[in-house]
């Protein structure tokens, strides 16, 4: 969780003890205070996700924080105890640090998501540059395959729109799911996470930029995860919506990028086996649509 990155706070073991039942806690971040429980033998990590669950829209992610717990023996909160498990009722609150985190976007196959949104049939006529996002949303698929990387796929509410467009091969998605939501972030979106270890980044494409791309991102951004948007795999009604969702979304600090630096950066080095069968998908094709002059 970037909430949670290493030398932010000490902490113990993220998972509870099998039996025990739940905990009463009180999360603090900022002016709020939220009764909730977590099991019994919860540690650092669990609060961690608790305190994203709680407050995932008001915590910047940017930022560097610290756990502390309320010790009566001292009225005050102190810094978690090293392999602190929670027992009993208590309070611990959730404090920033005045350390702005920059955000890297380094992307390895074994931390990555692929999350490829609303590519459907009834969108063809109405998005700009739709076959060319559809040409490069293939390309970035047919990449994930080749590095092992976990595919997630909705289509909005396709009983009306349609299903995703046949020159989307979606052989080996992890998740293919229906939505009414313009959010990727469905429960059943969240479980397919939990059970893919150490997910850290998310590549993010489809349309469109301004509804379903942003509002996924924003969540994403909200639940820890870093959030790579694929300029010229994304695309709008309106070339003005698609442009100010961009600048919008990378001043949050989601990374606005391309299918070549992505697949490359996942490759990463020349000797990398797969190389160069990703660099012959890199050369097969890569439209002039003119999408990355209007980002």
């Amino acid at each position: 969780m970037a909430a949670a990155e290493p030398g932010v706070a000490p902490g113990g073991g993220g998972c509870a003890p099998a039996g025990g039942g739940s905990v009463p806690v009180l999360f603090c971040f900022s002016v709020f205070a939220r009764p909730s429980s977590v099991p019994h033998g919860a540690g650092y990590e669990l609060l961690i996700q608790k305190f994203l669950s709680l407050y995932g829209d008001q915590i910047d992610m940017h930022r560097k924080f610290v756990v502390q717990l309320f010790a009566e023996e001292w009225s005050q909160y102190i810094d978690l105890p090293k392999g602190f498990l929670v027992n009993e009722r208590c309070k611990v609150r959730l404090v920033p640090l005045q350390i702005q985190i920059t955000t890297l976007g380094n992307l390895t196959p074994s931390s990555t998501v692929f999350f490829c949104c609303d590519m459907q049939e009834r969108f063809r006529p109405a998005i700009k540059y739709f076959g060319d996002i559809i040409s490069v949303g293939q390309r970035l698929l047919q990449g994930a395959r080749l590095l092992g990387i976990p595919v997630i796929v909705t289509e909005q509410y396709p009983k009306g729109l349609g299903s995703t467009v046949q020159e989307i091969d979606l052989t080996g998605a992890k998740l293919v799911l229906p939505k009414t939501k313009f959010s990727m972030v469905l429960p059943e979106v969240e479980a397919a996470l939990a059970e893919i270890p150490g997910v850290r980044s998310i590549v993010l494409f489809g349309v469109e930029t301004h509804v379903c791309i942003q509002q996924t991102a924003l969540e994403l951004i909200g639940r820890g995860l870093e959030v790579h948007i694929v300029a010229d795999a994304t695309s709008s009604r309106s070339m003005m919506d698609r442009m100010f969702a961009l600048e919008r979304l990378a001043r949050t600090g989601i990374i606005v990028t391309t299918s070549e630096a992505i697949l490359l950066q996942l490759v990463a080095d020349k000797e990398h086996p797969k190389f160069k069968e990703i660099q012959n998908l890199i050369k097969a094709s890569a439209p002039e649509s003119g999408l990355l002059s209007k980002v």
